[in-house]
C-alpha cells in the first residue's frame, strides 16, 4: 500500500467520524466485503440492513478491530485506524496503536456478554479500572451515573442471571458507554429481547445519541427499529451498499430492485 493512494490523515471541512475507504475483506475465496465506501459523520445514526452474508456484522467487527481488512484503510475521526504512518507511508497498525485507536469505540453485542458473576455496577466499572486506569471510586461514580442515565441505578447490586434481558441489555449499553467512546456500535441489539422490549432500549439509545452526540451504527434485522431510530439506512447487498437513504426514502420508495426484494420478503415475514 502506497502513501500515494491513501491519505496519513483525513483534512476538510467535513472529515467524517468514520470512513471506510476501498476496504475488502475475504476468507478464503469468498468476498464478505467488496472495495467499500462508507462515510458516517460525527453525531449520525447509521443502521446497516440486509440478507445474511452481506457484510453488515463484519463492518462493525473490522471497525472494533475484531478482524483484519484485506484491503483499503479504515479511517476515526480522520486518523488511520488500521494502518499508521512510518517513514511518510501508511503501514498495517501494530496492536499498541490498534488498541489505542479502539478506546474511542464501544460495541454492545446481541447476547449482552456480562459478566455473571459480577452485579450490575461491578460489570460496568471493570474496564475503566483495569484499562484506562482509573480509581474504583471515580469509576463507580462514573458507572452510577450511566445506570441512572439507562433507568437501572436501582438495580446495580442484581446479578445478570437477576435482570430481565431487557434489563441486561441496558447494563451492557452503560458498560460500554463507561469507557467513553467517541462511536458506539450495536449488533443486533434487539434481537434477542421481547417485542415489548425493543421500545424500552430504542429510547435508551436515542437518549444516548442525544446527551453524549454519539456516532452510532447499528446492524439490525428488524425493520421497526431501524426505521424509528436511524437517520440513514445502508442495505447491504453481497459486500457493497446497494442503497442507501432516509429511513422514508428506502422503506417507502426503495429505488434498487435488490432492496426492494429484500424489504417485501422480511416485511412479509413480519
Amino acid at each position: 500500500m502506497s502513501n500515494e493512494s491513501f491519505p496519513l490523515k483525513l483534512e476538510g471541512g467535513d472529515v467524517p467520524m468514520v470512513r471506510f475507504d476501498r476496504v475488502t475483506k475475504q476468507y478464503g475465496d469468498l468476498t464478505v466485503l467488496d472495495s467499500l465506501d462508507l462515510d458516517v459523520k460525527a453525531n449520525e445514526m447509521v443502521a446497516i440492513i440486509g440478507p445474511s452474508g452481506s457484510g453488515k456484522t463484519t463492518v462493525l467487527r473490522m471497525l472494533m478491530g475484531l478482524e483484519l481488512i484485506d484491503e483499503g484503510v479504515i479511517y476515526v475521526d480522520g486518523q488511520p485506524m488500521t494502518h499508521m504512518e512510518k517513514n511518510g507511508r501508511l503501514v498495517r497498525a501494530g496492536q499498541k496503536y490498534l488498541r489505542r485507536m479502539r478506546s474511542s469505540i464501544g460495541m454492545v453485542f446481541q447476547q449482552f456478554n456480562l459478566f455473571p458473576h459480577m452485579t450490575a455496577l461491578q460489570n460496568c466499572m471493570e474496564a475503566p479500572v483495569q484499562v484506562l486506569g482509573l480509581s474504583r471510586k471515580e469509576a463507580r461514580e462514573r458507572s452510577l451515573e450511566l445506570l441512572k442515565l439507562v433507568g437501572l441505578d436501582d438495580k446495580m447490586d442484581q446479578y445478570p442471571a437477576r435482570l430481565s434481558g431487557g434489563q441486561q441489555q441496558r447494563v451492557a449499553i452503560a458498560r460500554a458507554l463507561a469507557m467513553r467512546p467517541k462511536i458506539m456500535l450495536f449488533d443486533e441489539v434487539t434481537s434477542a429481547l421481547d417485542p415489548e422490549i425493543v421500545g424500552e432500549v430504542t429510547q435508551v439509545i436515542r437518549k444516548l445519541h442525544d446527551e453524549h452526540s454519539l456516532t452510532m451504527l447499528m446492524v439490525t434485522h428488524q425493520m421497526g427499529f431501524a426505521r424509528d431510530i436511524s437517520d440513514r439506512v445502508c442495505f447491504f447487498y453481497e459486500g457493497k451498499i446497494a442503497e442507501q437513504g432516509s429511513p422514508e426514502q428506502l422503506f417507502d420508495n426503495p429505488r434498487n430492485e435488490r432492496t426492494a426484494m429484500f424489504l417485501s420478503a422480511v416485511l412479509e415475514a413480519d
